[in-house]
């Protein structure tokens, strides 16, 4: 079954006669339309992509590709000419993505369609949704694995130099530049986020930014970087020391590389992200920790570096981990004044555990 019959079945399920795509990974992935802006309009029989004039060549290439897919073009506004498709088709109760849609331009719709979209039940009515698409594209399938996996082994072999890059020194933002420099050399399309590296007491913040600050003989840095490969997004972290270790450097990196082993053995088919998240929570906590691991354990990787599934004490019940999802798990501890450790590796689901996708140091 391919991705638009998936999430019409999706519709079924949710008693949706159609829904309007707007968040483009969203897009790209039902369509495999490459856009900045538009929207796909997915109905029960065909599909219509709404563009502007930037996109309207590529998405007539998509649309030859596919008998069910006509293009839409938007003289005036993406949203004016959203509506215009839908009182032509006349759908009953329309999904709209919540989390991606803003409320201005839900309302902007909304009045657009007019009485519509009060409840007249001759017209379209919106439907807020949620995770229609995201669900879809938490499992991977052979492709985006494959691409990944790519992906993945040129990341591992960027992290395989970052001993020649942290030296006593450089600067923050040095090092960082050199980071990016080498994923560039890698073949990735553009970082897929702001490389982190941060030293010393820096390396204290879990999201620190790169600064002047100049690295030192004795203390650690913390590196987290990414990169996009063929529109897929990995990541990456690691925790090196400068110089001779001090010991309680030392303590902190024992104590999360423990909690990254035992997260990673608690991955399998069927396994909750609460627990595999717990697993890491509860070597911390015995390592007298719990505090200064505030962040979840991991998340989903694909065409967003931040997508489904969340690996935190946070997720959604019920929701297992199934063969094919990707995503990180990046247990880390972080004492003010002292610094921090994370070690973050990308790790695919397969039956029986895990496949690790990174390596490097």
């Amino acid at each position: 079954m391919d991705r638009i019959a998936r999430l019409r079945a999706g519709l079924r399920r949710s008693e949706l006669d159609a829904v309007v795509l707007t968040h483009p990974p969203n897009i790209q992935y039902s369509t495999e339309l490459r856009a900045t802006a538009g929207a796909a309009i997915i109905l029960p029989g065909r599909t219509v992509l709404v563009v502007d004039s930037r996109y309207l060549s590529v998405a007539r290439s998509v649309a030859d590709t596919r008998a069910d897919t006509s293009v839409e073009r938007a003289e005036r506004s993406l949203d004016e000419a959203v509506v215009a498709v839908l009182r032509r088709e006349n759908p009953g109760r329309v999904g709209v993505e919540g989390a991606h849609l803003p409320v201005a331009r839900f309302n902007r719709i909304q009045s657009l369609l007019g009485t519509a979209a009060a409840g007249d039940a001759a017209g379209p009515v919106l439907i807020v949704t949620e995770r229609l698409v995201e669900r879809l594209r938490a499992v991977k399938d052979a492709g985006e694995i494959a691409t990944l996996r790519e992906a993945a082994r040129r990341l591992s072999s960027v992290a395989s130099q970052l001993r020649t890059f942290a030296i006593p020194g450089r600067t923050e933002r040095q090092v960082a530049s050199a980071v990016d420099d080498a994923l560039k050399t890698a073949g990735f399309d553009r970082p897929a986020f702001e490389t982190i590296v941060a030293s010393g007491p820096n390396s204290a913040l879990p999201h620190a930014r790169p600064t002047a600050r100049a690295l030192r003989e004795g203390e650690g840095v913390l590196l987290d970087f990414g990169g996009i490969y063929d529109g897929y997004c990995v990541d990456l972290s690691r925790t090196l020391h400068v110089g001779p270790e001090s010991p309680a450097f030392r303590r902190l990196f024992d104590a999360v590389s423990e909690a990254h082993a035992a997260a990673i053995a608690e991955v399998k088919p069927g396994a909750l992200p609460v627990d595999i998240d717990g697993a890491a929570r509860r070597v911390l906590a015995r390592h007298g920790l719990a505090e200064a691991f505030g962040h979840g354990t991991g998340h989903g990787l694909g065409l967003e570096v931040h997508e489904e599934p969340r690996i935190s004490p946070h997720a959604p019940e019920g929701e297992p981990v199934l063969a094919g999802m990707v995503f990180t798990i990046e247990p880390g501890a972080y004492v003010p004044g002292t610094g921090g450790v994370r070690i973050e590796d990308d790790v695919l689901v397969v039956e029986g555990g895990c496949e690790v996708l990174t390596d490097g140091i």
